[in-house]
């Protein structure tokens, strides 16, 4: 990647270190359409590839892996899973390579605005369509690679493994893929640009390399290809001398000793039986905003030690060794409520659980993301009484982890992993959403989105609510003014009557919502619900579009369309 994605790449020097990889034996070349600096450099990684290849006479030794579904806009990476956009980078990467074949074809990462069945069905067209002769996924989880495997059939993955980044280990991709036979390539194997060059200082690689004659990274490389026979390690060589490097690492035996050391617990297959009848530890997980504290706090109740990021502050790995370090004093019985996400986020816990001999139960809730939204609004409203702006929302999230965007919110459900038995739990308990009833407010009260004023019936509409009830008008109008609405209040005033009627705008601006108060989030009609002590599942909304409909779902409203 980074032979062509940096300023300062050096294409002749580029290509002096591909020739010395297949001078020293290696065979398999990673790259990808959207290796270049910015969009239109798209292809330079392959063109490039493909030339040096080319030169060097490897067209009968060397196999190409090469990826698309990623865009470049502004030089960021921004996934595209459309099943067009996955057909238009492999015919361009079939044009860039100018005649060397694709061996393998990866999705560069799954795209949360596609759903993930399109984005497959498109890859299993390529194979149909003769495109190319294998498929495979990256920077995937386990639950992401289990679906795909009943639509395409999945020759590879790549994903980050490494002696300093276990989660593949740990996520038990490494051992699904030991299981079906398919080949996992570990991307940044000496982990990443920002920390191989710390790898002298991790105390095990140092003594291994010591003791081998080897360099850490040689070592790191060697431990990657002795860890499983399905694994390919792609280091991101840039110099010759690298590049032979790594290959000389795919020759290092390691000591015994040092594997040991070096090794990654893998997650237990089964659950640890229970030390005693009264041991009990629970693991609570959901996504933010999912009700977590609310279930803990019963089992406080009832004694259970709690054990919270939020609280103590640290990683969710911190939380793990203070589990370990209560099991050790003999305390039985613990709750642990956060986000959990991932099978690697729970493994630590399972596995300091095993080392005491004590079960792990899970509570799974699984609370729609909408649901989530207005739980996360109201606790917002709680801690200010008032919807923060963007600005305060971004200064708040760095100092409180569960104050967050609704961004933030959302790129955590698309990082959810459903836990399972088979990561050692003893049992899973899936735990549906329930709302409990407000004791705040008892009143109806009535939301208007200003676009159904505009409909034909809105009057009608309108004259069929309560009009004593407070009424909000409420829009998104990016830039607009506060007195925006003002005109629609008048309107909709004058057909009422009665009840105080209120507008509500949000102004900011596009793109992925910063804040929580542009439709369909639920904050406006909830902070207008605080200040008239209003029932949300009382009141009516009267809308235009499945996103409203969506929002009176949220809020528990009957909804009124035009």
């Amino acid at each position: 990647m980074r032979l062509s994605t940096e300023a300062e790449s050096d294409e002749e020097l580029a290509g002096e270190t591909i020739a010395a990889a297949l001078g020293a034996g290696i065979t398999v070349f990673d790259t990808a359409h959207a290796y270049g600096q910015r969009e239109a450099d798209l292809g330079r990684g392959e063109r490039l590839l493909s030339g040096a290849l080319t030169r060097a006479g490897a067209r009968p030794h060397a196999r190409v892996i090469t990826k698309g579904g990623m865009t470049r806009p502004a030089g960021g990476w921004v996934p595209d899973g459309r099943a067009k956009a996955i057909l238009s980078d492999c015919e361009a990467s079939v044009i860039a390579l100018d005649g060397f074949p694709i061996d393998l074809y990866l999705l560069h990462a799954p795209d949360p605005r596609t759903p993930w069945r399109t984005s497959l069905r498109a890859l299993k067209r390529l194979l149909d369509e003769g495109l190319v002769p294998r498929v495979g996924l990256s920077n995937v989880n386990r639950a992401q690679l289990d679906e795909a495997l009943g639509i395409v059939p999945v020759a590879a993955i790549q994903v980050a493994l490494s002696v300093q980044d276990d989660r593949a280990l740990r996520a038990g991709l490494v051992e699904r893929c030991e299981e079906l036979g398919i080949a996992l390539i570990a991307h940044s194997p000496l982990g990443g640009p920002r920390r191989a060059g710390g790898l002298g200082r991790h105390e095990a690689v140092a003594e291994a390399a010591a003791t081998c004659a080897a360099t850490p990274a040689e070592v790191a490389l060697a431990w990657l290809l002795h860890l499983s026979p399905v694994i390919v390690a792609i280091p991101g060589a840039r110099r010759p001398e690298t590049a032979r490097s790594a290959a000389r690492a795919a020759g290092l035996e390691l000591p015994r000793e040092a594997m040991g050391t070096l090794n990654a617990p893998r997650p237990p297959r089964r659950a640890a039986s229970r030390r005693s009848d009264d041991a009990d530890i629970l693991l609570v997980m959901g996504i933010p905003g999912a009700g977590k504290t609310h279930l803990a706090e019963g089992y406080l109740a009832r004694g259970y030690l709690r054990l919270n990021r939020d609280e103590r502050g640290g990683a969710l790995r911190d939380l793990a060794e203070e589990l370990e370090r209560r099991l050790g004093r003999g305390t039985p019985r613990i709750v642990l409520d956060n986000t959990y996400l991932t099978r690697s986020a729970r493994s630590y816990v399972i596995d300091a659980a095993a080392r005491h001999g004590s079960p792990v139960r899970c509570a799974w809730l699984e609370t729609p993301l909408a649901q989530a939204q207005v739980n996360l609004v109201e606790r917002l409203l709680d801690r200010f009484g008032a919807l923060p702006t963007p600005e305060q929302l971004r200064e708040l999230a760095r100092r409180e982890p569960g104050q967050l965007a609704p961004t933030q919110q959302m790129r955590a459900l698309r990082e959810l992993e459903p836990p399972s038995l088979d990561e050692g739990f003893a049992t899973v308990e899936v735990i549906p959403f329930t709302r409990t009833p407000p004791v705040r407010g008892t009143r109806a009260g009535v939301f208007v989105a200003a676009a159904a004023l505009r409909a034909p019936g809105a009057q009608r509409a309108l004259e069929q609510t309560d009009a004593e009830a407070p009424h909000l008008v409420f829009d998104w109008i990016p830039d607009g003014a506060a007195d925006a609405l003002e005109p629609t209040v008048a309107r909709v005033r004058a057909t009422v009557g009665a009840g105080p009627v209120e507008a509500a705008l949000c102004p900011h601006g596009g793109g992925p919502p910063r804040c929580w108060c542009r439709p369909p989030l639920p904050g406006l009609p909830l902070a207008f619900a605080r200040r008239h002590g209003i029932d949300p599942a009382r009141s009516v909304l009267i809308g235009t579009s499945t996103a409203h409909r969506t929002l009176a779902s949220a809020l528990g409203a009957r909804y009124i369309p035009m």
